[in-house]
């Protein structure tokens, strides 16, 4: 039987299927567990239910040295780097752990990370949690991440929630370059297979088939790479706009701080706010005619 590298479009074809079927069974995971424990339940372990029934499919096919459903459809078998010989056991599990359990553990640890740092910074922390982030990743995730963020100085808290939103970021845009390599280049279609050294073989079948539409292929990806080039541009320009806003609000904060600052100290002693008995800052007229400070009045109407 003639073997031949599996191209592009028997790739795609071969990952969509297999995506099909796995979704069928989060699906029918996650009906179980919501008719057994309720929709409350089911809400608070979703994504734990997704990642056991992504790892019992890759567990029940590559680990076990069969192929999945979808590379059956498309007749491709799993080889090496060399092509000559089946991936390893050792291959193939660190490829279903890149392909299930560490996204699994990014996302949460990024949100875990994200959401003790913006505690952090608001000085607000409580004893809530969040539903969505399930019940394991509190016990052992956020507690983990919990503890190194309490050694961490308000400036490193500061730094590492600008790398976690950079990082947020980065990850769909990461997935998005490697989708247009792979489209000019027709090898990996998953990113864990990249990292793996993991290639297909085809057997069977007409073997110029993905010849004929490889050149499509690569079309699209040069249109990808535009496309991802342009959105980082926007990314970029959107930021910078951030940037100088925020810095002409501060400037501009500063300014009327100032200007009132100035005003409020050629008044004399009728400056005082009769609250806090300082000089006013923002100062603000109720009604009746009086003046106060504006976290003043906000406040003592909140008490009040």
């Amino acid at each position: 039987m003639a073997l031949a590298p599996a191209g592009p479009a028997q790739l795609v074809r071969c990952g969509q299927k297999d995506e099909l079927y796995r979704s069928g069974l989060r699906s029918g995971a996650g009906t179980a567990l919501r008719g057994l424990a309720g929709a409350k339940k089911w809400l608070e372990w979703r994504r734990e239910i997704e990642l056991l029934s992504d790892v019992a499919y890759f567990g029940l096919t590559t680990l076990s040295g069969y192929q999945t459903l979808g590379e059956e459809y498309v007749n491709v078998v799993q080889v090496d780097s060399t092509k000559k010989r089946v991936p390893s056991f050792l291959r193939r599990a660190i490829f279903a752990s890149l392909h299930t359990v560490v996204p699994y553990c990014l996302e949460k640890g990024l949100l875990h990370l994200e959401h003790e740092l913006q505690l952090a910074a608001d000085e607000s922390r409580t004893s809530q949690s969040n539903p969505a982030l399930g019940l394991s990743s509190r016990t052992l995730i956020r507690n983990w991440i919990q503890k190194q963020v309490g050694e961490l100085t308000e400036q490193q808290k500061k730094t590492v929630l600008q790398i976690v939103y950079v990082l947020k970021q980065c990850i769909p845009l990461l997935h998005r370059l490697h989708l247009a390599v792979f489209y000019i280049s027709g090898t990996f279609y998953h990113l864990s297979k990249r990292i793996t050294g993991i290639t297909y073989l085809h057997f069977g079948g007409l073997q110029g088939e993905d010849q004929s539409i490889r050149s499509s292929y690569k079309f699209l990806g040069i249109i990808s790479l535009f496309h991802l080039l342009l959105t980082l541009g926007v990314q970029m320009y959107s930021f910078k706009q951030k940037q100088r806003e925020r810095k002409e609000w501060k400037l501009h904060r500063n300014i009327t701080h100032q200007k009132n600052t100035t005003k409020e100290k050629t008044t004399g002693r009728h400056s005082r706010c009769t609250l806090c008995l300082e000089e006013r800052r923002h100062t603000t007229a109720t009604p009746c005619g009086h003046l106060f400070c504006w976290e003043c009045i906000t406040e003592w109407c909140n008490t009040r």
